[in-house]
């Protein structure tokens, strides 16, 4: 399990931060100059050059926010204006992308971020052009929020595999309904009726809650506290649920760690949001929503403390068939370059932003002693991602955070030769998540606001 650093503080990790920034820099540049051979929108890394793999572009708001993230933690102007540039010129039809569950992936980390910056007063007092990112954002939400499946005990925006799947994955996404529902916007369906954003997102959250995370209560026989369904199977012809099933881990009945990941970021960012809004609109579901949030939120995260190695970086899959050849490997620090299993240091980089997030909540809550601990360990796996050998040094790599992986099952990741499992290569989820929690914990470290996705007030008037 994690070992848990107590004394670590996120003014010890300045020297690291700055560090981390100068380097951000370079790669975000690197990969602008490199931009024609990458051929599409970058996804992952093979033999250090970010390649393209052309589907549902799920990754270009990483791209493309980098840039924004990049100018919030440096004020370097120009990664603003480039960036501006390039989400004005590409992002456009990710806004009405009926095929997929990312809105909150490409849309929130684009327009949404350049928002929150105006709302902050970093970018300017342009009426327009905040009034065209609030537009962007309500479109999108609506958008996500249109792609629905009722379910006998609730519903959930299914993913890209059909109305019949739930992914743990868009419990992240659902920052787009939050910013719309903030907005002040609705979907609207046949004859004018007016569905809301948040009913919506409070529902697939439980549902979610309910069917891909397991809380030891005896669903079947590998029900573990904390494990983690990648995605819930329904029969849509009467709502019931199905089965559980895995795309990118080892199987249904492992939990894959970057879905765990989703599941912990996910729910600590929601009970954030969720102290934002008056319990009157909630009504009487209100706490029932907050308990149910904050019990996924805990459970996965005690899972993670509990199930990945000493340094905080985990496998790719707590069940993956040959972590035993490893030896006692929850005891010491991971090891990327092994013959057996890969970690997935874009786990450790969304994992470190649920852990810090629900830290910071319970501590705001009054509950010090469990705020601190999972405090704690974010603060413990951040450290960890800020050195080698997952912090990528090499100029010639367009990576940021190395020994990430993809989709192990499909073998989308390079083995090197004269190695049996992937190792080296990063990810833009993995490093945009890196660059995300960096500066959340920059932002604390240099006592400056807190960062919330949504930002500042949430209309113009």
């Amino acid at each position: 399990m994690i070992a848990i650093d107590l004394e670590l503080e996120p003014s010890r990790l300045s020297s690291k931060i700055e560090a981390f920034w100068k380097l951000s820099a370079s790669k975000i540049l690197s990969l602008d100059r490199d931009a024609a051979s990458v051929k599409g929108v970058p996804v992952f890394t093979v033999q250090g050059k970010y390649s393209s793999q052309t589907w549902t572009d799920w990754t270009q708001g990483f791209e493309l926010g980098s840039w924004i993230l990049q100018f919030d933690a440096t004020d370097d102007s120009e990664f603003l204006d480039l960036g501006r540039k390039k989400i004005l010129d590409r992002m456009a039809t990710h806004l009405t992308n009926m095929g997929v569950h990312d809105h909150g992936f490409n849309n929130v980390s684009t327009y949404g971020n350049l928002m929150r910056l105006q709302l902050e007063g970093r970018i300017g007092e342009s009426t327009w052009e905040l009034r065209f990112y609030q537009l962007a954002l309500k479109c999108s939400a609506a958008v996500q929020a249109r792609r629905w499946s009722p379910v006998r005990e609730g519903g959930y925006i299914y993913s890209f595999n059909g109305p019949h799947s739930l992914f743990v994955d868009t419990i992240r996404s659902l920052r787009s309904l939050a910013l719309g529902y903030r907005l002040g916007h609705s979907l609207m369906e046949e004859n004018g009726t007016s569905i809301s954003l948040l009913e919506r997102l409070l529902t697939h959250a439980r549902t979610t809650a309910v069917f891909n995370v397991y809380y030891g209560e005896g669903r079947d026989i590998f029900d573990v506290p904390g494990r983690v369904a990648h995605e819930s199977i329904f029969n849509l012809i009467d709502g019931s649920y199905r089965c559980p099933s895995s795309q990118q881990g080892f199987s249904p009945f492992t939990t894959w760690t970057r879905g765990l990941a989703w599941i912990m970021c996910g729910y600590a960012e929601l009970l954030e949001f969720l102290d934002t809004i008056d319990p009157e609109i909630l009504e009487s579901g209100w706490e029932s929503n907050r308990e149910c949030m904050l019990r996924a939120a805990k459970v996965s995260c005690d899972y993670y403390i509990e199930n990945t190695p000493s340094d905080g970086i985990p496998y790719w899959d707590t069940g993956a068939p040959s972590l035993h050849k490893l030896g006692d490997y929850l005891n010491q620090p991971a090891q990327p370059a092994n013959d057996w299993e890969p970690v997935d240091s874009s786990a450790a980089a969304i994992a470190t932003q649920g852990l810090l997030r629900l830290g910071h909540y319970l501590k705001e809550q009054g509950e010090s002693e469990d705020g601190g601990h999972y405090w704690q360990a974010g603060l413990t796996v951040l450290d960890t991602l800020l050195s080698e050998p997952y912090l990528s040094l090499d100029p010639n790599h367009h990576g940021l955070i190395l020994h990430s992986i993809y989709h192990r099952p499909r073998g989308w990741d390079l083995h090197r030769e004269g190695e049996r499992i992937p190792s080296g290569e990063s990810s833009m989820w993995g490093d945009y998540r890196a660059r995300e929690a960096v500066l959340y914990v920059q932002r604390l470290a240099r006592q400056q606001a807190y960062l919330p996705f949504w930002g500042g007030s949430a209309t113009v008037s």
